[in-house]
């Protein structure tokens, strides 16, 4: 065995250009400590208005402009922290500054959690008052709108300061989650498809299950779930904790359920998250034929779980090294016109992805960064098709952020859970379009049509199966029952047989799965990639098909943060998530694709 080639690298193992520069936001740990320090002083200078705010409509200005500014400030210090600490969860100085920069929020929290009840105390038309009389308070009517909507779920101002100094124990269960699924779980070698023994982790899992050798596969499957299963009743004690939490929030802030409090976040109704639980499972027949096709090219009697991932499409090996990916992703979201193209050569080009594994780094992909830096991706990049797909969705957020960023005031710059997943889905759909069209080779090309069906089924299909789990033990929960693995492995395993169809074999350590999934740690996340992927498909159409006008509504889209609620503001772009069409929409292109897919086969 060659150690070189099958040891997770340690992080300056990695050369420089392929890691992220955090340098651009501070040059050492001393500056980091420095602000630090001031943002606990900016904090404290917010207190002076307590009990003020109904003074005057400069009052309530001066207010918020020095909570912004505070919360500007926290943010980069926050995302530096645990930016840094994800490069090695098992560093234990990054641990340390990521837990006082959580310290830091929690501190905020509790600070500036007497403005919003003060706000609600001043009646409704004295605050139109305040917006007629001060021209610098109309820049917030829109976060004052929003404020009064949630009116009878907003505490007194001390209820509200107990609630926020709660932060740090609520977040416990995930960072109890985090260490153990990315600094202390360990998991044993297996064979590669060259008969080396390889250390598994959770990065090489998704490279090992997409082998085209079934040993491959299985091994790979039965060392990550036997492993997980080891740690059984700790995962389900963590994620029983944040069940627990959001149940307790939602009694607090006297919502009827946990995913109504997480819905109205967003001022989501409810009937759109039952709608997409609801359309999927009566729409479950294209996805049982695509497990029967893919038993029957694989010429395996029942398909199990650790096949699924395999691709159907034998001897073809497409390997993209780094840099060809980056091309590819230019030219995939080259619809989307030169502003956006120079942004996207810009983040290649200036350091903002962190690019591959390296031992203690944290799993999967993820974009960050705050309103005075630029984004921030977390890859670990395996030289697939996939991780291509990764490059376009993570460049996707980063470029949503930077837009917003640069045409919202603080209090706009992010974009809510619901609108997230919309612009990185649509950059997945331009690319996989254009690698249609322009791949001539009838074997690749049935290859990325696997590969679309893939996204689909894990993007669409696979997430729903998530949110209707999270949906399910939130309510037991609610009823009085503990999630115990027992009862969480029943749930899971249950869920799967309905999904895959009954041609489909669930394998006992499927049922394990559930605690690999850290989005069940961010109450009700998941939908968000269905609806998300639903409006990507009808957008990026638009775009392809309608040209400049529809880029520009898109383009707007991106510049809008949270200026208006997430149903208008997808709306505005062309696309109305109120009703099932989008979804449906989606289906019907798997559908399709499935068909063309036959027909390339035969």
């Amino acid at each position: 065995m060659d150690n070189k080639d099958t040891r997770l690298k340690s992080r300056k193992g990695i050369p420089e250009k392929y890691r992220w520069k955090l340098e651009d936001i501070y040059k050492d740990d001393d500056l980091w400590e420095k602000d630090y320090e001031k943002a606990k002083a900016m904090i404290k200078n917010v207190e002076g208005y307590r009990t003020r705010l109904k003074e005057s409509p400069q009052i309530l200005l001066d207010c918020l402009k020095l909570r912004d500014d505070a919360l500007r400030f926290i943010d980069k210090i926050y995302v530096y922290a645990h930016m840094r600490r994800d490069e090695d969860n098992s560093n234990t100085f990054y641990q340390g500054i990521a837990g006082k920069a959580e310290g830091l929020n929690t501190y905020a929290d509790t600070e500036f959690s007497f403005i919003v009840p003060e706000i609600l105390s001043i009646p409704a038309e004295t605050i139109e008052s305040f917006l007629n009389e001060n021209k610098g308070l109309k820049l917030y009517k829109h976060y004052l709108d929003e404020i009064l909507r949630i009116k009878e779920h907003v505490l007194s101002p001390e209820q509200e300061k107990i609630v926020s100094s709660a932060g740090d124990i609520s977040n416990s269960s995930e960072n109890i989650y985090r260490m153990l699924s990315s600094a202390d779980i360990r998991f044993p070698a297996v064979k590669d498809e060259s008969g080396n023994d390889v250390e598994l982790s959770e990065g090489r899992f998704y490279q090992l299950i997409r082998s085209q050798n079934r040993e491959v596969r299985k091994s790979a499957f039965e060392g990550l779930y036997s492993t997980y299963g080891k740690y059984r009743n700790t995962f389900a004690a963590t994620l029983n904790g944040v069940v627990k939490r959001d149940i307790f929030y939602s009694n607090v802030k006297k919502y009827p359920s946990s995913i109504d409090a997480a819905l109205d976040g967003d001022n989501i109704p409810k009937a759109v998250y039952e709608n997409i639980i609801n359309t999927v499972n009566s729409n479950l027949a294209p996805l049982h034929r695509y497990v029967d096709l893919k038993g029957n090219v694989l010429k395996i009697d029942r398909v199990h779980m650790f096949d699924l991932y395999a691709p159907i499409v034998k001897n073809v090996n497409i390997n993209i090294p780094y840099e060809e990916g980056l091309k590819i992703v230019e030219e995939g979201l080259s619809p989307l016109g030169s502003e956006y193209i120079g942004l996207l050569k810009k983040g290649f080009d200036s350091r903002w992805i962190d690019v591959f594994e390296n031992q203690g780094k944290t799993n999967g992909a993820y974009s960050w960064g705050s309103y005075d830096t630029h984004p921030y991706v977390l890859l670990n990049y395996k030289n697939s098709l996939s991780d291509v797909s990764t490059i376009a969705h993570e460049m996707g957020h980063s470029i949503h952020s930077y837009l917003t960023r640069q045409n919202q005031p603080y209090v706009y710059s992010n974009y809510t859970l619901f609108c997230a997943e919309v612009a990185s889905t649509t950059n997945e759909a331009l690319l996989i379009n254009y690698l249609l069209k322009v791949t001539k080779d009838r074997a690749k090309k049935a290859y990325i049509m696997n590969q679309y069906l893939e996204t689909i089924r894990t993007t669409v299909y696979r997430q729903t199966m998530f949110a209707e789990f999270e949906l399910l033990i939130h309510e037991e929960s609610e009823r009085g029952r503990t999630l115990t693995p027992d009862y969480l492995c029943s749930v899971w395993h249950d869920l799967n047989s309905k999904y895959y169809g009954k041609n489909a074999v669930i394998d006992e350590g499927i049922d394990m799965e559930w605690a690999r999934i850290p989005h069940f740690y961010w109450d009700f996340y998941v939908y968000k990639y269905v609806t998300g992927y639903a409006a990507a498909t009808s957008l990026s159409r638009r775009i392809i098909d309608e040209g400049e006008d529809a880029l520009k509504r898109y383009t707007q889209f991106l510049k809008s943060g949270d200026s208006d609620y997430s149903i208008n503001l997808l709306k505005k772009a062309g696309v109305d998530m109120t009703k099932p069409e989008p979804l449906i929409s989606t289906i019907n292109v798997f559908d399709d694709i499935l068909n063309q897919l036959e027909g390339l086969l035969n």
